[in-house]
């Protein structure tokens, strides 16, 4: 591996519109491929979320409890290909743009315990990075030692996957501009927060409250409790809106760009 890689996750609200059943957001996919393009990073790593792919299927099935009911196996098959079609709009439109990718099944490297990573094989994706070539992983249903089977969600990767490589940034794009005081969406005096250190922001995720569309993986809250042993590790992340052009461009360039920078320690300029 010739450089410390950058792991860029793109949410799931900003891949599909999410109050809408399996319906991919086209345009948003096709500018920011065009985005990681143009940005040209030497060693990427791109994971994506289920948004109204995966996510609406794993609750309609109760993937989250477990395997408890024979009728939740079907489900647990549908919730799987729900991200496998989300992922090939995604793999189609990368290479599409000449930028050499490959998709890895997390559920062909990973067993979880009681929903947490137990287990990861991260040769091959250390393998194609020293290639230049992206891989490209999801939010995926995995085997589970305990409970049969869980949902991994694209957040615990970034995290475990960082740490494993020795990442030298996570870029989360989302559909805000960033981490705030308050639910921006519901209340206009949210103001944003623009760098936050890992003590503050152990504080912080108790203020923040749950996704408002079905979400199974937890929404912000989740994304921060997933963040932060990345963030004990030394490892910077931005926050970033990635519904807005060019955010993602101007934070894969590490040139300025509105949204939250978290650190380990109390120096984040």
């Amino acid at each position: 591996m010739r450089s410390k890689p950058t792991i860029l996750k793109l949410g799931g609200s900003v891949v599909t519109k999410k109050e809408k059943l399996f319906t991919p957001n086209k345009r948003a996919i096709t500018r920011l491929v065009k985005e990681i393009k143009f940005a040209s990073v030497e060693s990427l790593l791109v994971i994506h979320g289920g948004g109204s792919f995966g996510h609406p299927v794993a609750k309609k099935y109760r993937i989250t409890e477990g395997f408890k009911d024979p009728s939740q196996i079907m489900g647990f098959s549908k919730t799987h290909q729900a991200m496998v079609s989300l992922n090939k709009l995604i793999l189609d439109t990368l290479i599409q743009e000449g930028i050499p990718t490959m998709t890895i099944q997390p559920s062909s490297l990973v067993i979880t315990d009681n929903g947490r990573m137990q287990h990861m094989d991260i040769k091959i994706v250390s393998r194609l990075l020293e290639l230049e070539i992206i891989p490209v992983l999801y939010g995926d249903v995995v085997l589970d030692s305990v409970q049969g089977f869980s949902i991994l969600s694209g957040d615990q990767l970034v995290s475990s996957l960082a740490i494993k490589l020795g990442a030298d940034r996570i870029i989360l794009g989302i559909d805000v501009d960033g981490l705030y005081t308050s639910d921006p969406k519901i209340d206009p005096s949210a103001s944003l927060i623009q760098h936050i250190n890992l003590q503050e922001l152990k504080n912080l995720q108790y203020k923040i409250g749950e996704a408002k569309v079905p979400d199974v993986t937890g929404g912000m809250r989740g994304k921060i409790l997933e963040l932060i042993p990345a963030i004990e590790q030394g490892i910077k992340a931005i926050i970033v809106n990635a519904v807005k052009p060019n955010n993602v461009y101007r934070a894969l360039k590490g040139e300025k760009v509105i949204g939250t920078i978290i650190k380990k320690g109390d120096k984040v300029a």
